[in-house]
């Protein structure tokens, strides 16, 4: 079984990233799981810091079902190192699965998140996992995590435009979608001229390998 752990408590974005995830591994068992003490969504440092306590406290929960592996379903890695520290199998950010691979896909890549607070914190994760060389920019679309669930058409619109601009200007092979929220951004955009890495799906896989 695959665990999925939402750290935010927008119940709405859990099931989107299980669906996601379910329809690109048919038949994989995967399971999701919602903060529900955590912030409505995670913008930034103080809303990393605010999700971490109940989210140790979900994380406990989850290893007694005893998952193959765990995927933290925030770009932002929110918690991660301190979940792997003390799991019992292997623990992944849809962030660092999608930048990982985004850099075996080609030469550079740039990264599409919501809002500006958000910019500091995907830089320092891509450096720290040691592709800081292979980043072009990250880039804030404008766009309120919540409003991904909420207003999605016109979000979708938004990051699109923020997606085009990044391609135009960075000269790179993908984008990353830096929000777990955007995970159905591929399908809106079958020909944008740029391969997009969706992080859901790739920690889902890699997840499978690791299981």
């Amino acid at each position: 079984m695959i665990a999925i752990v939402n750290p935010n408590s927008t119940v709405s974005m859990t099931t989107h990233m299980v669906a996601t995830a379910r329809a690109a591994y048919p038949g994989c068992e995967i399971s999701g799981w919602t903060s529900h003490d955590g912030p409505a969504a995670i913008q930034g440092p103080e809303d990393g810091r605010a999700c971490l306590p109940p989210l140790m406290q979900l994380a406990e929960t989850i290893f007694e079902e005893k998952p193959d592996a765990i995927i933290i379903g925030c770009a932002d890695d929110t918690g991660l190192e301190t979940i792997r520290e003390i799991a019992p199998c292997p623990v992944m950010g849809i962030g660092q699965a999608a930048y990982h691979l985004a850099a075996l896909a080609g030469a550079r890549f740039s990264v599409v998140t919501t809002l500006p607070a958000s910019i500091a914190i995907l830089e320092s994760n891509v450096r720290r996992y040691g592709l800081g060389g292979q980043l072009g920019a990250v880039h804030a679309s404008g766009v309120p995590v919540l409003d991904l669930e909420t207003n999605r058409a016109a979000a979708t619109a938004q990051v699109l435009e923020t997606i085009g601009l990044a391609r135009d200007a960075d000269g790179v092979q993908s984008i990353v979608l830096g929000c777990a929220g955007m995970s159905h951004i591929p399908a809106a955009a079958p020909d944008i001229g740029v391969r997009l890495i969706d992080g859901v799906v790739t920690a889902t896989g890699i997840a499978l390998a690791l299981a």
